[in-house]
């Protein structure tokens, strides 16, 4: 079933016909099927500005997926600044079209893609010249890791494991602190573009690139190769802000 054609989808239950069968989706893309569906329904206006989205469990028993796999879906229709959740009363439809920046958290869009060239391009060429044997098998390990890995969310996780492993890697402090400090912020884009901009594959074969030439000792080619994910990154986000 083409689950942007439904047209009950985000509904509460209590609105839906007692006969109306459950549409279970399949585990892998589930998270992305949620998202369409709910992006969908709002940009249409078929949930209008200021709806309540059915709670987590409703949304996870009609699709026949996890909550985790909701959350997910919800996460980056926030990002997106299409809905906001209030604690202790639910999520609300806040905007019928996708905001000029992404919110994630303490910090939007445009303030990563700002600051990080300046923070992680260095880290990375530090990282090449400084890193241990023990700091370079875990990142071949997490590499390892997201490349065969199917579940989002651990994904997303491995994926700002593998930036805060380069700026410790870098040996110097402050580049390890501030990346940390951005670390939630960094799941949650990558999440959005995964989800949004299906950089999945694309994001494992730049973050090879960049643990090539940090395994070489080549400084000039990993601030290269950390130049070039976070500007294919950069180009991401602005196809998905400009729609």
């Amino acid at each position: 079933m083409n689950l942007s054609d439904s047209r009950t989808a985000g509904q509460p239950a209590s609105e839906r016909s007692a006969t109306e069968p459950s549409r279970p989706l399949a585990r892998l893309g589930a998270a992305e099927a949620v998202f369409n569906v709910l992006r969908g329904e709002i940009e249409s206006g078929k949930l209008e500005v200021g709806a309540k989205l059915s709670s987590e469990a409703a949304l996870a028993q009609e699709y026949g997926v996890s909550r985790s796999v909701v959350r997910e879906a919800l996460r980056s229709c926030t990002a997106l600044g299409l809905t906001m959740t209030r604690t202790g009363k639910g999520t609300f439809v806040i905007a019928n079209r996708v905001a000029a920046d992404l919110v994630l958290g303490q910090y939007s869009a445009r303030d990563l893609t700002e600051a990080r060239p300046h923070i992680e391009v260095p880290a990375a060429g530090l990282a090449a010249q400084r890193r241990t044997e023990e700091e370079l098998e875990s990142l071949r390990g997490i590499v390892d890791a997201m490349s065969s890995e199917d579940d989002p969310e651990v994904w997303v996780t491995l994926d700002s494991s593998f930036h805060a492993a380069i700026a410790r890697a870098s040996g110097n402090r402050v580049f390890e602190r501030v990346v940390a400090d951005i670390r939630e912020a960094l799941a949650n884009q990558s999440e959005t573009l995964n989800m949004v901009a299906d950089r999945k594959i694309a994001s494992d074969r730049e973050h090879e690139s960049i643990l090539h030439a940090i395994e070489v000792g080549s400084s000039e080619d990993a601030q290269a190769a950390m130049e070039a994910h976070l500007h294919a990154v950069g180009v991401a986000l602005n196809s998905i802000l400009n729609k």
